[in-house]
Formats: structure tokens, sequence, C-alpha cells
């Protein structure tokens, strides 16, 4: 699965390359400092045998200090990195690295459907676009690890953010997005985490993938669920679910992203 990731990474970057020169808007004062640490993860990694002895032992996961985008990125942020790379345009995109539905809510190539949309979170974007974006601003999308992390939030509101999760789940659709300065923050001063979009990390699958593909999908039902370190997080058995349906190529109109940076 790596090898798979760093061979689309390499694809995006020649992309990148081949546009335009131009540098978007400087959004390093909009990124946050994430402290190092740990967190349990929902899921154990595959490479770990789990029994019913080892399910109540805790598997922690050490993040190192990164940097994240405070919000999710915007309509008009994108809108800036397509004029300077016309690869990544709604007309001009190969079919292998989005879908059809890449970017059907805006208007044009380079307008959205209403001025209000330029605050309100990019969506229907691929994972290659994703990443592309975040190359031509020297950042890189957020492992899931970092993603699950800054969630986590050292067990701060955890009961509180469970609950805005499942209500996000049960929200009509067809309601329009927030801007993303509207959305709340956590304690890392992180915001749009919950109740906005879905959001791509670098490694979408890889904790669900495997050589036994059997396995993988066994781990939503039945005894499957004793690979998690809590089964009655439904919140989480559905993000995870939902990353592990993706493809690299997918859009769908509530899933959008942020980027990531090494600490400096």
């Amino acid at each position: 699965m790596m090898r798979h990731i760093l061979v689309a990474a390499m694809a995006v970057s020649l992309l990148v390359l081949r546009g335009h020169a131009g540098r978007m808007e400087d959004r390093s004062g909009l990124m946050v400092n994430i402290p190092s640490g740990s967190y349990e993860p929902f899921y154990r990694r595959e490479s770990e045998k789990i029994t019913r002895a080892s399910f109540t032992r805790a598997r922690s996961v050490s993040v190192e200090a990164f940097q994240l985008d405070r919000y999710p990125v915007t309509n008009r942020e994108f809108i800036s990195f397509v004029k300077n790379h016309p690869q990544w345009r709604r007309s001009n995109v190969l079919p292998i690295f989005a879908d059809a539905h890449y970017l059907t809510h805006w208007a044009s190539d380079l307008s959205l459907a209403h001025p209000s949309d330029n605050e309100r979170p990019v969506t229907n974007v691929s994972w290659f676009a994703a990443q592309a974006y975040c190359k031509a601003e020297g950042k890189m999308l957020p492992t899931t690890d970092q993603w699950e992390y800054v969630l986590a939030d050292r067990g701060i509101n955890n009961k509180a953010v469970r609950a805005a999760i499942l209500a996000w789940y049960g929200r009509p659709a067809t309601q329009a997005l927030p801007v993303v300065q509207a959305s709340a923050a956590n304690s890392y001063r992180i915001s749009g985490l919950v109740g906005l979009i879905w959001e791509w990390t670098l490694d979408f699958n890889s904790v669900l993938s495997g050589s036994d593909t059997r396995g993988s999908d066994a781990r939503f039902c039945g005894g499957g669920s004793l690979g998690v370190t809590d089964p009655g997080d439904y919140a989480s058995f559905m993000r995870y679910s939902m990353r592990a349906s993706l493809k690299a190529s997918y859009t769908t109109k509530d899933l959008g992203f942020r980027c990531a940076k090494n600490a400096r």
C-alpha cells in the first residue's frame, strides 16, 4: 500500500511541476503547530494479531510534532491553485486523476455558482487533486494518524465530539456547507474537523487494507469489532468505513481536505 501511495505522489508531483510557476496565497499564518504526543487509534494495525486477550491492552501510536491548516481549503483558494496549474481545471483534468464529478459544483473552470461559496470548503476534489494542491504549497496531506490525533484532542470533550459527529451524519445532505471560519475549534485551535466535511488523508485506506481483503471487510461486522478500541464508537466506525470505500480518483460533494507540514 505504501508503495502505491509513493508512486501516486510522484505522479502528482510531476503534474504540479508542469503547471505555472506562480505561487498561491501564503497560508502559513493559518497553520497551527501541533505538539508531539500519542493517541489510541480506533483500529489496530493490520500487523497486530487481534485476540480477546490483547483487545483490552492499549495500542498507543506516537505522533511527532507537525503543522496543520487551521481550516479546510476553500473554493477561493482552490480556484487560485487551478489558475496557476491549468492541468487541474475541470475541463483539463485526466480521468485517471479525478472522476466525472470533479468540481461539478463550480459554474465553470474558474468561477463559482455564487460569490458566497468563496469561503466554503472546496469539495468534489480527488485525492490526487488535493495532494497536488498541498504539494504546490510546499505541504502534504496529513496522515491518518495525524488527522485522528488532532481529532482525539487529548480526550477533551470526547463524548460531545462523538455526539456532534453523529448529529452531522443525520443532517440532510441538501443543506449548504457553512463557511470554514464558522466551524468550532478544538483545543489545538483546529476548526472544522467535526460537522463540516469529510477530509482526505495521505494514507486514507491504509488502515483497513492488507493482503487479505476478507479480513479488512470482516472488521465492519460481527466479531470483526474485536479489532477496535471502542465497539460503541459508531462515529469512528462510519469515518473509517468511509475512508475504506474511497479510491484516489473519487470525488463527492462533501469530501474536501486540508494540508499538513513537518514541524519547523
